[in-house]
């Protein structure tokens, strides 16, 4: 098949906790060679395992209150009441833009909405939803435990991120991991081929005269 030339896609995955939005990211990224993750920058401490620039940039307060005031960040939030923060680097995301290699986010509503804002024309998001909220709850059950306050508390944050489904552009419904991964597939390849993303199309096309 004939590559043309093209700008990269932004991919934003966004999904309630439990609704497979993770492992359909990593199915897509073990099968895609042009498609990479967004690494984001954290202020928090890193995790058993997790390794710095691989699962998370790990900078201090100082330096991401620097990269907001620089802009260095296409979207950035805090959590947990303030404690933590974390944040998307903007030049990472522009190189592989630039570079027609595409990235996938795994960001909540919010997010989106920022980095669609700062990246209006390079935005292609998909909300992934769970069959039901009893399968939801299971799920979200067998990673907390049976502390039902806990369990009370993912199902609140939940349903506030599900009423924002139609703030994206695709919304599939994860009943199946495999069909619900080639739904994003067909997504993520279908905004490659759209014709304001293919830079060099006009010289190919000019070229078949």
């Amino acid at each position: 098949m004939i590559e043309i030339a093209r700008r990269g896609v932004c991919l934003v995955l966004s999904a309630p906790s439990g609704a497979g939005k993770t492992a359909i990211t990593d199915a897509l990224l073990a099968t895609e060679p042009a498609l990479e993750r967004s690494v984001s920058v954290t202020t928090r401490q890193p995790r058993a395992g997790e390794i710095d620039g691989v699962h998370y940039h790990f900078i201090s307060e100082t330096l991401f209150q620097a990269a907001i005031t620089d802009g260095a960040l296409l979207e950035w939030a805090r959590v947990l009441r303030g404690t933590h923060a974390y944040g998307t680097p903007r030049a990472p995301v522009e190189a592989a833009l630039e570079a027609g290699r595409d990235v996938v986010f795994d960001i909540d509503w919010q997010g989106h909405c920022a980095l669609r804002q700062k990246l209006p024309g390079d935005v292609v998001s998909v909300f992934i939803l769970p069959p039901d909220l009893a399968t939801l709850e299971l799920r979200l059950r067998r990673r907390a435990g049976d502390v039902a306050a806990e369990i009370e508390r993912r199902m609140r944050v939940a349903r506030d991120e599900i009423s924002h489904w139609a703030e994206f552009d695709h919304v599939v419904v994860n009943d199946n991991l495999p069909a619900a991964t080639e739904a994003v597939r067909a997504v993520l390849h279908a905004a490659r081929l759209a014709t304001v993303r293919q830079a060099e199309l006009p010289r190919f096309v000019a070229g078949l005269a």
